[in-house]
């Protein structure tokens, strides 16, 4: 069943087209990391989705329907930080679970396993003037685990978190997919990342940009980055990249 389908989506700021009639779809339940050169309007579809852009042509539908973020259960963590500076830690990953009046049960529990899951369990009662970079982007992907999201959004969301953290929180969204198959669209400029986390990977071109190549990422789980397999998928990953 298809989760969100795109048609003939274009977008243009001016006369610079980013996003070129693209159509694709994605199905209910599937992990699509989408990548390509730097500047090819990633983001700029995200934005479209979630209705941040008004698009000039075509149609992004959930479930069948024009998107409504009142209806639609959709978390989106941007590649900027998305804090409330007035809440402490605690307070802003629970701001979406109140919104969905979560039982005070479920909150304090989901609360508590996110805080834990992005290691700011120790720094709930801060604000986030108290906290470093890669803390306030933490803060950020916890709110967006604890609604438990029917889609989830997902725009560079590791770049500035250290190596390790990267990692367990990679693999932690991989386990979370596989336990609740929420349908998540992640884009990356990291063609590794990519390879060791999706299901479907799409590869778009330079602007004005259409989709070059979409398929499926046969690799079992969990995936070695250093087996041959996974190196030769890299490979054709950064080809389908190259535009010079």
């Amino acid at each position: 069943m298809s989760k969100v389908e795109v048609n003939h989506l274009t977008k243009s700021f001016g006369s610079l087209k980013v996003l070129d009639d693209i159509s694709f779809q994605v199905n209910d339940g599937d992990f699509l990391c989408i990548v390509g050169p730097t500047g090819c309007g990633k983001t700029t579809f995200l934005n479209s989705l979630v209705k941040l852009y008004d698009i000039d042509d075509g149609e992004i539908l959930i479930n069948g329907e024009e998107v409504d973020l009142n209806k639609h259960s959709i978390a989106y963590i941007m590649q900027e930080y998305s804090t409330m500076s007035w809440l402490t830690v605690k307070e802003n990953v629970q701001f979406g679970m109140k919104v969905r009046k979560f039982s005070r049960e479920k909150l304090n529990r989901k609360t508590e396993e996110v805080l834990r899951m992005v290691g700011l369990e120790k720094f709930a009662d801060y604000y986030p003037e108290q906290l470093s970079a890669s803390m306030l982007q933490r803060v950020s992907i916890a709110r967006a685990f604890a609604v438990e999201p029917d889609l989830l959004l997902m725009d560079e969301p590791y770049g500035q978190l250290d190596l390790e953290l990267r990692f367990r929180l990679e693999d932690e969204l991989i386990r979370i997919w596989q336990e609740t198959k929420t349908t998540i669209v992640f884009i990356t400029h990291n063609i590794e990342e990519a390879v060791y986390m999706s299901q479907r990977i799409m590869v778009l071109t330079n602007k004005p940009t259409k989709v070059k190549e979409d398929f499926v990422n046969p690799l079992p789980l969990p995936r070695n980055v250093t087996e041959e397999k996974f190196i030769e998928m890299r490979n054709k990953v950064t080809n389908l990249i190259k535009w010079w």
